[in-house]
């Protein structure tokens, strides 16, 4: 009977011992792969200190490697706002500036026309492009089929207001604008784009005509 109690004892021990070790490296192992797969941009983001009806829903989106292997990193955020374009910009530029992000002028900002308004920020080693515009509207489905793309009519007063945000950061090493832009200065680029062209564009291939 003693040798039973202490074989029981010793089982139960063991097992104790068994689960703590697991428990013990579980828990580090779980917050190690949570860390590593959550963004710490995305985080910084969540701390700008916007309005509630500034960001009432939050898309993130990210693609490429976090250090660079073949493609670097770019995060997406997509945010609906409540209030007008003019009204949400401002409060996110002023929560940019509170959060360390300076404005950055440069020629490709934006790299292609866009309506609304439109600004770029830098901060350590990132850039990142605010664009705050106008929501795109598109009525419910009608009878079970799918909503057309665009709308046929107006939405009525009320029906379709707010904004739309969209955050896009990147890595600067990785932004090419953050590099020399090319010119087509001819004095830079040693070659002239309009060449002037002889009055025989054959020159020495035309033959000379003899006298008869």
């Amino acid at each position: 009977m003693r040798r039973q109690l202490r074989q029981r004892r010793r089982l139960r021990m063991g097992v104790l011992a068994l689960v703590s070790v697991v428990l013990l490296g579980a828990l580090p192992l779980y917050f190690g792969i949570r860390t590593l797969s959550r963004d710490p941009v995305f985080d910084t983001l969540d701390g700008l200190d916007v309005p509630g009806w500034a960001a009432t829903k939050t898309v993130d989106n990210v693609s490429g490697s976090r250090w660079c292997v073949e493609e670097c990193r770019l995060r997406e955020r997509t945010v609906e706002s409540q209030r007008p374009v003019e009204e949400t910009a401002r409060a996110y530029e002023r929560a940019l500036t509170e959060s360390g992000w300076q404005p950055w002028k440069v020629t490709r900002c934006p790299e292609q026309p866009a309506k609304g308004d439109y600004t770029c920020w830098r901060r350590d080693e990132l850039t990142l492009d605010l664009w705050v515009r106008e929501p795109t509207c598109v009525p419910p489905p009608i009878d079970g089929e799918p909503a057309p793309t665009s709308l046929a009519t107006p939405p009525a007063a009320g029906e379709c207001n707010g904004s739309l945000v969209s955050v896009k950061v990147r890595n600067a090493i990785d932004d090419e604008r953050t590099r020399p832009q090319p010119s087509t200065d001819p004095s830079l680029t040693g070659e002239d784009p309009f060449p002037t062209l002889s009055e025989d564009p054959l020159g020495e291939l035309t033959p000379t005509p003899s006298p008869s």
